[in-house]
């Protein structure tokens, strides 16, 4: 038996390495870091006690991402409301009495809309359609849902293609979506409920039961529909006119509206540029719409401007014009019209009173704010947020209240994980503009030490970085830094939240000036002494993979680059990509008016002074950056004796959307740098098996 000073010094000891063992950190595998699930889209009830939202998951088995609809009941904690197999439940909504929600799941062959009741219970299928719904909303008072549909297949559709095949013409072929209303009625008896047979000398026949089939309330073969809002006294619906549903027809869009009784439809805005209908005012006297005017070379990067007008037409009033952000509006309540901007790095919540035009901001913190939700009387708020040292979560206030009550607790999953530790960082770039930029550290960073440099660039280009604690997308940060490296996010011109000067900067200088920022940001760490300039590694994803193609052909300053979906010669982009428009006004010109500025801004045009290895990633059905850049680039440097490897993800396009796949690019990234910037070999792990 030990003496009892020993025996205490012993359980002393054991209390201490127990306290040790319980503070440390630990690194994810790739597979944990992509697996973290995630809150988003909350939505309050109209009462405001109670709140739905959505968790999305990952499924390896199935090879697939996830989402269902989670339901916080008020006192209560949160529990998984829908569960649809092999698919997701998507798109709900409160019944404006707050008993059902409202939600799309493809739950058979075609996705449906399904309704479930607070209270519990099964959920009810409420149509049974052939083609595409798209947006759907109750009525005020509960009793008719209505939504947009394409058109479905007709007979000779399908008997062309059972002579011809497939095939279809470029911009020529579409299917238009017209506005449905069905009524809701969740106890009518189903087909099942009673037999139904053919032969009329049956005696057990009976009147079949039919589905309940929804009317057409608006449908032309002249325009498409699409996003559509009720008048509060719901006889009337507003919504979105556009030529056809192509992708690059949003400019043709205008405003109409429907009465309910006489599927009358009027014009009510029809600028030369797009409109878009957001809300009726609460009294229903008002229609609240985004507008373009006359705008068709610039909306890619200005900011974005709204509208108010009498809802029975008159003059319309702008809203918040001097406001130095895109808006993205929430909600028109009895308390003011709200909206979400991007302020720098913060993405706050603000107010515009409709009577003065006004603009006050209602919520500062958390720091970053995803999405929000009203109660009907503007009292009470929903919002998912996240901020440099932790993951998005679900958050309930009181309107003027600066004091959140936090409903989920996502933060949990990295308790014990090692994350980043990062800060906001500015600089001069090679013109004077100021430049920020986020700069990860390792936990024992040591401000004596030179570390190698990870340099992740954002998409967009109105894209943005901002501090956080975890990897995102393909770039395994979290691993480098354990590794002991320094990552650079920069925020280069063009990025959103910074106004709309900031935005126009690299226009007519794509890549040259974005090319400024990222090598002067690199200068001012090198003039801080913390980095080691012979190791060093620049990526980036559709612009931020533009950014890295036209370094890796101009700069000698990194030892690899890694190019995903991103752009390499403007001229060849141009004719392939789905979206046109982005390319003109960015460039200002098409490459037959003005040549010269899309060779000054394509990567291909210097490729001959090339000399950096090149990991290119691109999927294989990308139409926003179509596959064509990636051949490119590859080939042009290969003719230059430079190292370049492309791998090709099959049947994606511009994004990697499987976990399997993303997972496979984590780790084509972690091979490349490891090997070019510490000098190791890495192999798959199936090859190490």
């Amino acid at each position: 038996m030990l003496p009892q000073k020993t025996l205490l010094t012993t359980i002393l000891l054991l209390c201490c390495i127990s306290w040790l063992q319980a503070q440390e950190k630990r690194l994810p595998t790739f597979e944990e870091s992509l697996s973290l699930s995630t809150v988003r889209t909350p939505l309050i009830s109209p009462d405001g006690k109670h709140v739905i939202y959505s968790v999305s998951r990952t499924d390896w088995k199935d090879n697939r991402y996830d989402s269902e609809i989670w339901l916080a009941k008020d006192g209560e904690l949160p529990f998984q409301l829908t569960n649809t197999d092999k698919g997701s439940s998507s798109g709900y909504l409160w019944s404006p009495d707050g008993k059902w929600i409202l939600f799309s799941a493809n739950r058979e062959e075609d996705a449906q809309l399904y309704a479930i009741r607070v209270a519990g219970g099964e959920a009810v299928k409420i149509t049974q359609v052939e083609g595409n719904i798209g947006q759907f909303d109750w009525s005020p008072n509960g009793q008719q849902i209505a939504f947009t549909m394409t058109e479905k297949s007709t007979k000779a559709d399908k008997e062309r293609e059972e002579r011809f095949g497939a095939y279809q013409v470029d911009d020529g072929e579409y299917k238009l979506a017209s506005l449905h209303l069905i009524d809701f009625k969740p106890n009518h008896p189903k087909p099942k409920d009673l037999p139904c047979y053919e032969k009329t000398d049956s005696l057990k026949k009976v009147n079949c039961i039919q589905p309940i089939e929804p009317l057409e309330l608006v449908k032309s073969t002249e325009y498409t529909v699409s996003n559509f809002a009720w008048s509060p006294d719901g006889t009337r619906i507003a919504f979105n006119k556009q030529k056809d549903p192509l992708i690059n027809s949003w400019f043709t869009s205008d405003i109409a509206i429907v009465e309910i009784a006489s599927k009358e439809v009027k014009d009510i805005v029809t600028n030369p540029s797009a409109d878009f209908v957001i809300n009726w005012s609460p009294d229903g006297e008002e229609i609240l719409y985004s507008s373009a005017v006359d705008n068709f070379d610039s909306v890619y990067y200005t900011n974005d401007r709204i509208f108010k007008m009498p809802a029975d037409g008159g003059e319309a009033t702008e809203l918040a014009a001097s406001f130095d952000e895109d808006k993205s509006v929430v909600d028109w309540n009895p308390t003011g019209i709200y909206f979400i901007a991007w302020q720098k790095t913060a993405r706050q919540v603000f107010k515009i009173d409709p009577g003065t035009n006004e603009v006050i901001k209602v919520l500062a913190a958390p720091e970053r704010i995803g999405s929000v939700s009203f109660s009907k009387d503007g009292t009470q708020m929903v919002f998912d947020a996240a901020s440099g040292t932790t993951v998005p979560n679900i958050f309930k206030a009181t309107v003027g209240s600066s004091v959140p009550t936090r409903i989920t607790d996502q933060q949990a999953q990295i308790e014990d994980w090692k994350v980043s530790s990062s800060e906001m960082i500015a600089w001069k770039s090679k013109d004077g503009a100021t430049i920020e930029g986020v700069l990860h550290k390792p936990a024992d960073y040591d401000p004596a030490k030179k570390y190698p440099l990870m340099v992740i660039i954002h998409g967009g280009p109105t894209g943005i970085s901002t501090t956080k604690p975890l990897a995102s997308y393909v770039y395994p940060m979290l691993h480098w830094l354990d590794k002991g490296a320094l990552i650079l996010e920069p925020n280069y011109r063009g990025s959103a939240g910074y106004g709309a000067e900031f935005r126009k900067l690299n226009v007519r200088n794509l890549g040259v000036g974005d090319a400024w920022d990222v090598l002067s940001g690199v200068d001012y760490l090198e003039e801080k002494g913390i980095i080691d300039t012979a190791r060093m590694g620049c990526m980036g994803w559709s612009q931020g993979g533009y950014i890295s193609a036209f370094l890796t052909t101009t700069s000698k300053r990194f030892k690899a680059f890694s190019v995903g979906a991103g752009i390499s010669n403007w001229m060849t982009y141009y004719v392939n990509t789905d979206i046109h428009p982005f390319t003109r006004q960015y460039l200002q010109a098409t490459p037959w008016e003005d040549k010269a500025v899309y060779e000054k801004t394509s990567p291909m045009t210097y490729i001959n002074q090339a000399s950096t290895p090149t990991l290119i990633q691109h999927g294989e059905f990308d139409r926003r950056v179509p596959i064509a850049n990636a051949y490119e680039l590859a080939q042009g440097l290969r003719d230059q004796g430079v190292m370049a490897k492309l791998i090709v993800y099959n049947g994606f396009g511009h994004g990697i959307t499987k976990p399997k796949e993303r997972l496979a690019a984590v780790w084509h990234n972690w091979q490349w740098f490891n090997h070019y910037i510490w000098g190791e070999e890495v192999a798959l792990p199936f090859e190490q098996e």
